[in-house]
C-alpha cells in the first residue's frame, strides 16, 4: 500500500522593520541648511573650483560605476550557470546512484493480458504466456529486460507455462484444449495433444522429466506420459464438478494433490492410478497450493482469504487454520524458505506471511489491480508478479534469509499488514518518524 508523505514547512517573517522618525528627518534637514549657511561669500570661488573638480570627477566615477556594474552582472550570469551545471551534476549523480543501487529487472509490460509466468530452471530467463495464445521469452538482468523470442502455440489463451526441470522443454496448455511440447533452445513444437481435454485446460503440474498432469474447468484430471504412443492419457479421474485451481506433489511422487473451485482437496495415488482420499469441502475456493517445512506440511488458500494448513499424508483434514486479514481474495502463492510464503491477493498486494509462528512480516510489493500469479527464480532471489495490467513486477526477496520472523512489528496487526519490507521500495511511516 502506498503511503503518501506531506511535508510540513514552518514560514518564519519578521515584522520588524527600521522606520526613521519625522524628528529624524527634521533633524538632518536643519544640519544641511546650518551647514549651507556658514559657508561664506569670500569662500565662493574656492567653491566653485572645488565643485568643478567634483563635477569632472562625478563624471569619471560614472563611468567607473557603470562599468562596475556590467561586471557584477556578467559574475551573476557566471554564477547562475555554475550553480546550474551543480544542480545538473548532482541529479545525475542521484540517477547514478539508483542505478548502481538496482537490485532486480526493470518491470515488464505486455500489450496483451498475461495469463503465466514461469522462470526458467537454470537461466536467467522468464516466460510470459498471454491470451492470445503466444508465449513470450525475456532475459533480464538489473539493469534491463530483453524480449529474445515469441513462440506462438496456441489458438486460443495460453493458460499454463512449465520447464522441465533440465530447462530444455516448455509444457504450455491452453483453452483450446491442446497440450504442447516444445523445444526450448530451437523453440520447435516437438509433440501436440490435440483435444486432450473435452473443456479448457486450466492447470498443469511436471512430476518428472516424463510424467505430468494437467486438470481442466471441468474438474476433470489427466496423466500424460511421453514415453506412450498416442495422444491418450495414462489415466483420467472426475471426482469434482468445478475447475481444478492447483496441483501439487512431492519428491516421492506418490500422492497427488488436487485443489478446486468446490472447496475441497482431492488427493490421488499416482503410481496405483486411483483416488486416494477427499477433504472436508469449505464454503469458498481453494486456491492454490504450496508445500512447506521440507515437505511435511501442505498449505492452500481460498476465495476468501484464509489459509489452511495439512500434515503430508493426512489429507482429510485441516491440522491448523489462518484467518483471513485482507479481506481479499488469496489467487496464488509461492514459498521462499521453508516457512516463509508470499502470496498475491486480489487487491494487488504481494504479502509475506510467516508460518511458524504465525505472523504477518509485511508487504513485498504491490500492483495496481489483481495479482494473478507468482514465480521464484531458479536461484531464489527474485520473485516475478503479475496482474491484471499486464505488468510483471520483480522483487528482491534476499533479505528473507536473514529476516527475524519471530520479530513483531510493534503496534498491533493493522501495523503488521500495512508494514513495508525492504523489496516493496516505500518507506514506513515510523521508519520516517522515526529520523526526525
Amino acid at each position: 500500500m502506498h503511503w503518501k508523505m506531506e511535508k510540513l514547512v514552518d514560514n518564519f517573517m519578521s515584522d520588524d522593520i527600521d522606520i526613521s522618525s519625522d524628528e529624524d528627518i527634521s533633524s538632518d534637514e536643519v544640519s544641511a541648511n546650518e551647514y549651507a549657511s556658514s559657508i561664506s561669500d569670500s569662500d565662493n570661488d574656492r567653491i566653485s573650483v572645488i565643485e568643478e573638480s567634483k563635477a569632472g570627477t562625478s563624471v569619471s566615477a560614472g563611468g567607473s560605476s557603470s562599468h562596475q556594474g556590467n561586471n557584477n552582472l556578467d559574475k551573476m550570469d557566471n554564477n547562475n550557470l555554475d550553480n546550474s551545471d551543480e544542480e545538473n551534476e548532482v541529479v545525475k549523480a542521484i540517477l547514478d546512484a539508483k542505478q548502481l543501487y538496482r537490485n532486480h529487472p526493470p518491470s515488464i509490460i505486455l500489450e496483451d493480458m498475461i495469463t503465466d509466468i514461469c522462470f526458467h530452471p537454470t537461466a536467467d530467463c522468464i516466460g510470459v504466456a498471454s491470451i492470445t495464445g503466444d508465449i513470450f521469452m525475456y532475459k533480464y538482468n538489473n539493469e534491463e529486460t530483453d524480449l529474445v523470442s515469441t513462440i506462438e502455440l496456441h489458438l486460443k489463451a495460453c493458460r499454463d507455462i512449465e520447464f522441465s526441470e533440465d530447462g530444455r522443454t516448455l509444457f504450455s496448455t491452453g483453452k483450446d484444449l491442446c497440450i504442447a511440447i516444445t523445444d526450448v533452445e530451437t523453440e520447435k513444437l516437438t509433440r501436440l495433444y490435440e483435444k486432450a481435454h473435452e473443456q479448457p485446460i486450466y492447470t498443469m503440474t511436471v512430476i518428472n522429466e516424463h510424467v505430468f498432469v494437467t486438470g481442466d474447468d471441468d474438474g476433470v484430471v489427466r496423466l500424460w506420459d511421453l514415453r506412450q504412443k498416442g495422444s491418450e492419457p495414462i489415466f483420467s479421474i472426475k471426482e469434482v464438478e468445478d475447475y481444478i485451481s492447483a496441483m501439487i506433489t512431492n519428491r516421492d511422487a506418490k500422492y497427488l494433490v488436487c485443489a478446486s473451485g468446490d472447496g475441497c482437496l482431492t488427493t490421488l495415488n499416482i503410481p496405483e492410478r486411483k483416488m486416494h482420499l477427499q477433504s472436508e469441502e469449505y464454503d469458498e475456493e481453494l486456491t492454490c497450493l504450496g508445500l512447506f517445512k521440507s515437505e511435511s506440511k501442505l498449505l492452500t488458500a481460498s476465495s476468501k482469504g484464509k489459509m489452511y494448513v495439512y500434515n503430508w499424508g493426512e489429507f482429510g483434514l485441516h491440522s491448523d487454520e489462518f484467518p483471513n486479514v485482507t479481506k481479499t481474495a488469496i489467487n496464488c502463492m509461492i514459498p521462499v524458505t521453508e516457512n516463509v510464503v508470499i502470496t498475491g491477493g486480489e487487491n494487488g498486494i504481494v504479502r509475506a506471511t510467516s508460518l511458524f509462528p504465525h505472523r504477518q512480516l509485511g508487504i513485498v510489493g504491490q500492483h495496481d489491480f489483481s495479482v494473478e500469479t507468482l514465480d521464484i527464480s531458479n536461484d531464489g532471489t527474485l520473485i516475478a508478479s503479475s496482474s491484471h495490467n499486464n505488468d510483471i513486477k520483480f522483487w528482491n526477496v534476499q533479505y528473507f534469509e536473514t529476516l527475524n520472523v519471530t520479530e513483531s512489528v510493534k503496534g498491533g496487526k493493522q501495523k503488521q499488514l500495512k508494514h513495508n519490507l525492504p523489496s516493496s521500495q516505500i518507506n514506513n511511516r515510523s521508519d520516517f518518524f522515526a529520523e526526525l
